[in-house]
Order: structure tokens, then sequence, then C-alpha cells
């Protein structure tokens, strides 16, 4: 086989690099598959560790993408526990953390991100947590277990996806939750002022404390436990507990060390690809957190911190990489689960890209279709305890169409009518 020779080699054990070296076997290639990870687990998906996981409804085996015994199975080699840590691309070759040099023909950044940290005082007190990793949340599981059992107070910073998700969990749990965000309402950034206040609302109801219009300044402690968070209008909020949940910033380290180009900050930053995900360096692709893709529908690069991007891009990127025509296309998508609440967003509308936000169903019920339109054009939507709907609501947003607004607001109109028909 022409392959039988050849390396391919992904640097990342997320879901992004488990799910390329899935579809490199399964589109038929059969050289060399080699995936480093810098965690001892094998590759697991995120979403449980704020979700299912956190909350105790799935145990610790669902996280995996695969069973351990597939790599084996499927030829792939697996370097667990250690960290790439430089990229020779004159050579074609990783190094590894161990000194390991595994040579490659082509390459597969999937390094994925990691939580952006508080620089306040207090920092270092034992009872300060991120949660990204399932060390994290094994560990943060426990600390709600305690906090809902001892009546104890959880501090967030910040409300955006992860904050509010595990909001929920801890309310689960029975623990007090107190969230401080600098923005008017929980998501602010992603959503905009009016659904950000269904979730305002949402966990009000459920007993969460917000300090909106605040700034987390310092946490207090004593003998190296966390006894209090001190915002910096001086106010302080009991807490045996802080989670820092203020985003997640792209691992780009190994990237920018070999001279790969990044894209701009304004863009999400990331390793800047094309729609074929791939690299400056046309032997080395990248997907998933890490990756900034210019996408085709938007005219510009994009990077998507969620689970379908890298469900998606992963094997996308390995097609691209045995030479495939790729173009990556996909209307960004995510989902959050909190309380009884279920939802899907698809699309992209940051703060600036809509004029008018418009409400299909009851928000006051949280059973609701919101839509995004920028010029009478639909460019996101988002369907909250409304199911079956997400690939009229994408094809809305992929076709640019132009609803009729009254039809597009009314739920006994089908949301497949105002679908426009195909040429052809």
């Amino acid at each position: 086989m022409v392959d039988a020779h050849r390396t391919f080699v992904i640097v990342g054990g997320g879901l992004a690099g488990a799910k390329a070296a899935e579809t490199l076997r399964s589109e038929g290639f059969t050289g060399r598959v080699i995936l480093i990870c810098d965690e001892r687990d094998h590759p697991y998906e995120r979403p449980p560790l704020s979700k299912g996981f956190l909350t105790g409804k799935e145990e610790r085996d669902s996280v995996f993408v695969h069973e351990p015994a597939w790599y084996a199975q499927a030829d792939v080699e697996l370097h667990l526990g250690q960290p790439a840590v430089h990229i020779d691309r004159a050579g074609k070759a990783v190094r590894l953390g161990d000194g390991t040099v595994v040579h490659y023909d082509k390459l597969l950044l999937a390094t994925g991100a990691e939580p952006r940290r508080l620089d306040i005082p207090g920092t270092d007190l034992a009872g300060v947590h991120h949660l990204r990793r399932l060390a994290h949340a094994e560990r943060l599981r426990r600390v709600l277990t305690g906090l809902g059992r001892e009546n104890g107070h959880l501090v967030i910073a910040g409300a955006g996806w992860i904050g509010l998700e595990v909001a929920a969990a801890a309310r689960g749990y029975g623990a007090e939750v107190t969230v401080i965000e600098p923005q008017p309402t929980p998501l602010y950034a992603v959503l905009g002022p009016e659904l950000g206040q269904v979730f305002a609302d949402l966990h009000a109801e459920h007993g969460v404390r917000f300090r909106f219009g605040a700034q987390l300044a310092e946490i207090v402690g004593q003998d190296g436990m966390v006894l209090a968070a001190r915002t910096a209008d001086g106010d302080e909020h009991p807490a045996h507990a802080v989670l820092a949940a203020i985003g997640a910033v792209p691992r780009t380290a190994l990237a920018e060390a070999a001279g790969l180009a990044l894209a701009e900050r304004g863009h999400g930053g990331g390793i800047a690809v094309d729609a074929g995900l791939r690299t400056s360096d046309p032997d080395i692709h990248a997907a998933g957190d890490v990756a900034a893709a210019h996408h085709p529908l938007l005219g510009h690069p994009l990077r998507v911190e969620h689970w379908a991007n890298a469900l998606n891009g992963g094997p996308a990127a390995a097609r691209a990489m045995l030479g495939q025509d790729v173009s990556y296309d996909r209307v960004p998508y995510f989902f959050s689960d909190q309380y009884d609440m279920g939802m899907e967003y698809s699309g992209y509308a940051p703060p600036g890209s809509y004029d008018e936000v418009l409400i299909r169903g009851d928000a006051a019920k949280r059973e609701f279709v919101a839509f995004w339109l920028a010029g009478g054009r639909v460019i996101a939507g988002l369907n909250m305890n409304v199911w079956d709907v997400v690939e009229p609501i994408q094809t809305l947003i992929r076709t640019g169409a132009r609803p009729d607004r009254t039809a597009l607001a009314d739920p006994s109109v089908p949301l497949t009518s105002l679908v426009p028909p195909t040429e052809g």
C-alpha cells in the first residue's frame, strides 16, 4: 500500500485528536498513526466535565471517546502523559518531554485551550479551582459534594457557559452559589442582554446570587484555605471554594515556537488555518479549540471552543491530511444543560453584528426559539426546551434567508416552510 511507509502524528488527546485518528483508519490509511497526549488518561470528551459527570449523573468511564482497547485494535500508537515540546519543521519531527523524537509525514495540532488565570491575590490558595481537564472535574465534584453536605459557599468568577453549568451543578448538590460577573447579564458577549437575562432569571429561581458589574479583586484566605472573595468595590462574599471561569486561551506555544502563522486576537487568536485546516506549513494541520479556520460561509477566520467543532473538525483535518478536498464550513453549534433547561445554539452573532433578536414562543416559560437578525437575514438561532429544529435553523443561516418576520415569530408556522427552496 502506498500509505504503509507514511507516518501521521497527532498532538492532542482530546475529542478532535481522537476522532482524527479514527477517521484516518476508517478512510483506509495504512501507515503509522501516533497520538501524543500530555495527560495520562485516554482521550476524552469535555462537555461531561461541567455537565453529567460533574453533577454525578454520569460515571468516569462515560467521558472517554473510545474504549482503551480500541487504540491497539486500530493500531494507533499512544504516548500518554508526554507533552510535545518542540516541532522541527525542517526535519519533520516532534520531540516529546522525555526526549523521544517521532518523525512525521503529516502532523495535526489539536492542542486545545487552557483556562484563563485570575491575576489577583489569593489564587494560590487550595480552594481555588479551574475546570478544563478530567482531573479538575474529579476534584471539583468532590468539592461540590462536600459544600452541599456542609452548606458551604462557592463563588464563581465569570457567568459564561462553564460558570453557569457549574453553578447549576453546585445548586444540585445543595451548595450556596454566588456568581461575580463584570457584564450586566450572564453570557453578555455571546447572547447579548436579551437572552442573557433569561439565564439570569433561570439561575435566580434556583437560588444563585449574582453580582453583575463587579470585578473579583482578591481571594481572602487563612492557612491556605479560602475564606471569602472580595470585589473591587470592597464587598466581601463568604466562600469555601472559588471557581475561575473567565474563559480559555488557545494553546499555541508549540505552533508559535515552530514559526507557524497565528490568527489575530480579534478573531479569537489560535493557529491560522485555511478552509482545509492547513496551517502556513502545508504538512501541518490544526483542528479543534486551537484552530482559527477561515470560514467559507462567514468570510473570515473563526475559532470555536465547542464540542461540535472538535467532533467535526478532527475528521475534516484527517481527510485533508489524506489529500482529500476539504472545505470546513460547518455552522457553529453548541449546547448546554442547566437544571431542567436544555438549549442548542447555531450560528455566529457577536455584539454589533445583529440589529434585532426575534423570539418565537414563550420566553417566560423558557420554551422558545430566538433568532438573531442582521438586515432581516438570520445569522444565529437558539432553541431552548424546543427540539428537532436545529437542521432548519442551520439551513436558514447557511442560505442567508430573509424569512417573513411574522411567520418566523409564529410557532404554528413550521420552520421548514421558511427555508428557501434549493435550485434545481
